[in-house]
């Protein structure tokens, strides 16, 4: 099969938008990546300062525990958050370079199943029996190909699940200990 120059140029063209689209991807990805850590630097300045006003108004021992034991649940819910938020970018941004890999390989999968139906048309005489074990194997090929990422899909969900668990557990653990203070 030979490939004509427009077909090369296309093909190019193509690459380059996939390119280009998983690159602002990527930096809308890190884009939410630095508003959240601007944020929750932010935050953190503003949370340090009223806690030193707060601590130079403590009259005495008692009034500075109840002040640190107030301080522990906001602490670890920010935490919490950050983290959840974290996870929500990088999931969302593995998304989508996912969902635009799966389409090239979709993509490339019926490309080859098309130069492949158009050799096997063109096959020689007295080969269908190779012809046959090939298609055979490249059908294998692309179930495995599916199962690999019907799996990656299944895992992927589980970890989501897993870390939204975590995340409640922690902010649940966090809220009855500072309720016991």
């Amino acid at each position: 099969m030979n490939l004509t120059p427009e077909q090369i140029l296309a093909a190019n063209k193509a690459n380059l938008e996939t390119l280009m689209g998983l690159t602002n991807k990527a930096f809308s990805g890190v884009e939410q990546l630095i508003e959240l850590n601007l944020a929750a630097a932010k935050a953190a300045l503003s949370d340090t300062q009223n806690q030193a006003q707060a601590s130079l108004s403590v009259k005495d021992a008692q009034q500075l525990l109840a002040l640190q034991a107030s301080l522990f649940q906001p602490l670890a819910e920010k935490a919490v958050n950050y983290n959840r938020a974290l996870y929500d970018i990088s999931t969302h941004t593995g998304a989508e370079f996912s969902k635009t890999m799966e389409s090239k390989v979709g993509e490339a999968q019926k490309s080859f199943q098309d130069m492949l139906t158009n050799a096997t048309a063109n096959a020689p005489a007295g080969s269908e029996a190779a012809v046959a074990a090939f298609k055979t194997a490249v059908a294998a090929g692309n179930n495995a190909l599916e199962s690999v990422q019907k799996a990656v899909r299944q895992a992927s969900e589980m970890a989501e699940a897993n870390v939204k668990s975590m995340a409640d557990s922690a902010t649940q653990a966090a809220s009855k200990v500072a309720k016991r203070r």
